[in-house]
């Protein structure tokens, strides 16, 4: 069953050993461990709903509105974990196909309700909140609409249902011989709809593309129509519609299906490990090879704070002092950068790839130490978020930021980012790990995806929020005077919306405001994601 205040399944669970909870102690102190609410308390203070019998599709016990008040942003996290209730859906209703979408926006258009969209639940930056206000508040639950619609086997095109998560995806096109090929971090619970409105990317975006390259056409219920998105594989018939749905973060309207850009099943795959002596080796040399345009599926580097942290939390201790020795004696000592290097394609062409990419990187002093860390690192790819759960229960808080940038800003912006937050902590007497690694990597430059992890303050929701408050706005600050975007893979929600104008200016603002408006005259959609509720360009 998936945890109410936590990431994933309560059966699975990432343990610290014993080196590893000694580094945090060493690091950041002795943990806060918090008394957290119970779920029972937090239902108990909803308010009563004002959509009673307002539909049949719509639901108003407590249970269902809570389960869609929240995301997964630290946030949200907070507010689970400390019992301070936000504002939740008034209703909740579990449409099973476009037309009940179409029924539901209609009568919230109507009666001028406020409506969010909501699938896998798993935002992480504000997507979900609800605002306080005297409109009521509709959640549109689109998980029952999470199927393979259609296969066209010659065009490779796949149309789901927008609430279909990661895993069903995989598993209905592998029963055809094909995949999508998109996997970020959320895979278990993030779905085709949530991927496509935030711009989603996916750990193997190198070989199949950003859900944008992925994303033919869809299906978008908006509360004055219906906008369909035809597939062609190519036109210049003026402006795509497609940008229009792409990072719209159901301000428009609610994707109900989306036809997507599917492969065959590849003949291979295999995950590999390089190291190297320092980051501006290891930068050049992943920036050499990508501009290459590699036959590789993904390249992941991280920085040497990353690498030792990665290899402390491994435990097995004797295998990595081996390896320790044997890359020292290769002259990858302390400060040494670790690359995850992924070979997907056919059987005639995956050796020949991996050599040519060996050869490249070799050239800036890579250590090509085989299939045993990438093998171990693909086994456990999508279990990184469960070690949040854990670090909570050892007094520690953990939150991501990521940006991307052109390749002359990569380090100095990734620095900057590090250092920003190790001054706000410092401010409060406290200390941060930050670590970053590049998880996609393109010709003209790279993400670069920041990890902090620090003690949880005592006295509750308050303090820790504050904090958190100001790591992500020093953060943001960085990124901004370095040109980075405010969001490389996780939307914009209501967490980074302040930021939206450094990179869209007054004119980019105006026209997104204008399209909220022409999509949405009531202001009924998810209001206050994308563009803030007030201020100059709010919808």
């Amino acid at each position: 069953m998936r945890r109410w205040n936590g990431w994933g399944d309560d059966a699975t669970s990432m343990d610290l050993n014993e080196a590893a909870r000694a580094m945090m102690h060493s690091l950041l102190g002795p943990g806060q461990v918090p008394l957290d609410a119970t779920r029972e308390a937090l239902l108990a203070k909803i308010p009563t709903s004002r959509l009673q019998a307002a539909h049949a599709l719509i639901q108003t016990d407590a249970a269902s509105r809570f389960a869609c008040a929240f995301g997964e942003s630290y946030a949200d996290w907070l507010r689970k974990r400390f019992g301070a209730l936000p504002p939740v859906p008034d209703g909740v209703a579990f449409a099973e196909s476009t037309a009940q979408v179409r029924e539901l926006l209609d009568l919230a258009h109507e009666r001028n309700w406020m409506v969010i969209p909501f699938a896998g639940g798993t935002s992480v930056a504000g997507h979900l909140e609800c605002p306080i206000s005297s409109r009521p508040i509709l959640s549109i639950n689109l998980t029952r609409m999470n199927r393979l619609l259609h296969l066209d086997k010659t065009s490779q095109l796949a149309t789901f249902g927008a609430g279909t998560p990661g895993p069903l995806v995989e598993a209905q096109l592998r029963a055809h011989g094909y995949t999508l090929g998109h996997f970020p971090q959320s895979h278990e619970y993030s779905t085709v709809g949530g991927w496509v409105v935030t711009r989603s990317s996916g750990q193997q975006s190198l070989r199949y593309g950003r859900i944008e390259q992925l994303f033919a056409g869809c299906r978008m219920e908006a509360p004055v129509g219906t906008l369909l998105v035809p597939t062609v594989p190519a036109a210049s018939a003026g402006p795509d519609l497609r940008e229009l749905v792409l990072g719209s973060e159901g301000r428009f309207g609610i994707v109900t299906e989306a036809t997507l850009r599917v492969s065959r099943l590849p003949e291979h795959e295999s995950f590999h490990a390089l190291f190297f002596p320092h980051w501006d080796t290891a930068e050049a040399a992943v920036r050499e090879l990508v501009q290459g345009k590699p036959q590789v599926s993904m390249l992941r580097l991280s920085n040497g704070v990353e690498t030792a942290t990665n290899l402390t939390l491994a435990g097995h201790a004797r295998l990595v002092g081996w390896l320790e020795r044997y890359l020292s004696w290769h002259g990858c000592g302390q400060g040494k950068c670790v690359l995850m290097l992924g070979v997907t394609g056919s059987q005639s062409s995956a050796l020949p790839s991996l050599r040519d990419a060996r050869r490249v990187l070799a050239r800036h002093g890579g250590v090509y130490i085989g299939t045993a860390m990438g093998g171990k690192w693909a086994a456990n790819r999508f279990k990184g978020p469960y070690l949040r759960n854990t670090l909570w229960d050892l007094g520690y808080s953990v939150d991501t930021i990521e940006s991307a940038v052109d390749w002359p800003q990569v380090k100095p912006m990734m620095l900057a980012m590090e250092q920003a937050a190790r001054e706000v902590f410092a401010g409060y007497g406290e200390r941060v790990h930050p670590f970053t690694h590049l998880s996609h990597v393109y010709a003209q430059g790279s993400s670069v995806y920041s990890q902090f992890v620090w003690a949880t303050a005592p006295g509750g929701y308050a303090p820790n929020f504050e904090r958190w408050q100001r790591l992500k706005r020093a953060v943001a600050e960085a990124i901004a005077a370095h040109g980075g975007t405010v969001s490389h893979q996780h939307g914009v929600g209501r967490d980074h919306a302040a930021h939206l104008a450094d990179e869209k200016g007054p004119l980019g603002m105006t026209t997104l405001a204008e399209l909220c408006r022409h999509f949405d005259p009531k202001k009924i959609m998810n209001p206050g994601k994308l563009l803030q509720d007030a201020g100059p360009w709010a919808s």
